[in-house]
């Protein structure tokens, strides 16, 4: 039980900072259906960053501090690249927002799949550097393996989820943005850019997402490279849904997220084929809880009002 629960939170902090970027990122109106392939740029990126390093320095050159900072920088700059590309397309050249993103998607797929190839040896070695956890963690039995045994990219997630939550709840910055997302046209009439919003909420909600890339490949997967990030993403869209636009919420909701993603490899007697049904049980739930905030009608639990929509200025 307690190596479920560990690993529940190894894999549900991939979505939470897919889901908290993907948060940012629709705050402003923006509804990006290439989180997943922003996810697999992200993770590639920061993981061909690390095989460069390993190249250039040799085994016995490394630095712990360098092999962990220099992967996350790259994956910032090649997921954030990606929100450029996004925001270019959409409100630049006022593309719809639906097939922009799933070309990114099958993009994102693409690139890292051309960037990981022949280099993926290099990557187990990296992520000792991700999963090294506090070494009093073993001394506290179950409370340290649950709350300390865990690599900095779990801490990480949390803290840019608070930080997420707390900025666009309690500051102007996200007042104006959670206004360009309602009513991008009053917004714009009070003196807000809503193109400079759309543009760093997509890029900085971009940034976010790829890290839960890196977290899923050089933390959860131990350095080995898989391609089933992108089914990764669409569930971190999922509970975006599912925690109803908050990214506190998503704290808890992704460790539910990822343990019901995993429980069929800890249920014994049952056919592989029916284990793969239990990976569907986070789609379920998000649907369940989606026709409930429907019924309830809430405008807390909503989406922002002009979420997918891009703006035309000449039309206010």
């Amino acid at each position: 039980m307690l190596a479920f629960l560990v690993s529940a939170i190894r894999l549900g902090m991939t979505f939470l900072l897919g889901s908290t970027g993907e948060t940012i990122t629709e705050k402003s109106g923006h509804l990006n259906l290439g989180t997943p392939g922003v996810m697999c740029v992200g993770a590639a990126c920061g993981c061909y960053a690390e095989y460069l390093y390993f190249k250039a320095v040799g085994v016995f050159g490394i630095n712990p501090v360098v092999a962990v900072i220099l992967p996350i920088l790259a994956t910032l700059i090649g997921s954030a690249l990606m929100g450029v590309i996004f925001c270019f397309l959409t409100v630049t050249l006022r593309v719809n927002q639906n097939v922009t993103g799933l070309a990114l998607t099958t993009f994102g797929v693409g690139v890292s799949d051309f960037l990981i190839a022949n280099t993926t040896p290099i990557f187990s070695k990296g992520s000792k550097y991700f999963t090294a956890h506090l070494s009093f963690a073993d001394d506290l039995g179950w409370f340290g393996q649950i709350f300390f045994s865990h690599g900095i990219l779990i801490y990480l997630a949390i803290i840019i989820a608070l930080l997420s939550a707390f900025v666009l709840n309690k500051t102007k910055i996200g007042l104006h943005l959670r206004a360009v997302g309602e009513n991008p046209a009053t917004a714009d009439a009070a003196g807000i850019s809503v193109s400079k919003y759309r543009y760093a909420a997509t890029c900085i909600g971009c940034g976010i997402s790829g890290l839960g890339g890196l977290s899923f490949i050089m933390d959860y997967l131990n350095g080995n490279w898989e391609y089933c990030i992108d089914a990764i993403g669409w569930l971190a869209i999922a509970l975006v849904i599912f925690t109803v636009w908050k990214p506190n919420l998503a704290i808890i909701g992704s460790i539910i997220f990822g343990a019901l993603y995993i429980v069929s490899t800890y249920i014994q007697g049952f056919a592989i084929e029916t284990k793969e049904i239990f990976k569907m049980l986070p789609y379920i739930v998000t649907v369940i809880v989606l026709l409930f905030t429907s019924i309830r009608d809430s405008k807390n639990s909503q989406p922002p009002q002009s979420l997918g929509l891009n703006y035309f200025r000449e039309e206010r």
